[in-house]
């Protein structure tokens, strides 16, 4: 085993506002596994499936004002999960950087495509049939994909193709994000530094 690949990635963050308190634990290089306590049922659902399809291994604990609505409690886990994965990627040596991931569920498609560059952007294209998924406001999958790629401080495009379940499309969404993070994610042993001419990202 080298010692890049020795390294454990993997980093952890507590957050306490007026609004929300977290504590959020990421690994990249993990099993799948998912400890999700939070009062937004609908997100544990979406980071259970992102763990599992990255393969990563994810704890969260967060309690918000969802007596007022999930928007807090939302951007602030997107903001706390951005945070740990910039961190556990350190100088980002070795990986491949880029990934573009498509992911089918049932009739919809989802594709994802990121650029682990040190430049946050984010690009969304999705129109979903219902503003609502039981409780949960469609629009907050705008909020949390735009804080995770501005703390990452990766370059996120997310594109849902089409579909006609609601449900189905947001899960394609986060399935194809975590296939995404770990492909761009993983070290290619041909990568001498990191993958960019400027020497750095």
């Amino acid at each position: 085993m080298t010692e890049l690949n020795s390294v454990q990635r993997k980093a952890e963050i507590a957050r306490k506002t007026n609004e929300t308190d977290i504590k959020l634990s990421f690994a990249v290089d993990g099993t799948g596994e998912a400890k999700l306590e939070t009062d937004v049922p609908f997100l544990n659902h979406m980071l259970d499936l992102f763990t599992k399809h990255g393969q990563f291994d994810l704890q969260v604990e967060a309690r918000g004002d969802i007596d007022i609505d999930d928007h807090h409690t939302v951007e602030d886990i997107g903001i706390c999960l951005g945070q740990t994965l910039r961190e556990a990627l350190g100088d980002k040596r070795g990986i491949k950087r880029y990934a573009s991931v498509f992911v089918p569920m049932d009739e919809a498609l989802a594709q994802v495509i990121i650029d682990v560059s040190n430049r946050p952007h984010f690009e969304y294209r999705a129109e979903y049939p219902s503003a609502q998924v039981g409780s949960f406001s469609t629009e907050l999958v705008h909020e949390f994909l735009w804080k995770l790629a501005l703390e990452a401080r990766i370059t996120l495009h997310v594109i849902v193709h089409y579909g006609h379940n609601t449900h189905h499309m947001i899960e394609a969404v986060f399935k194809a994000l975590g296939r995404a993070i770990d492909e761009a994610t993983s070290i290619d042993p041909r990568v001498q530094g990191v993958p960019s001419t400027k020497g750095v990202l």
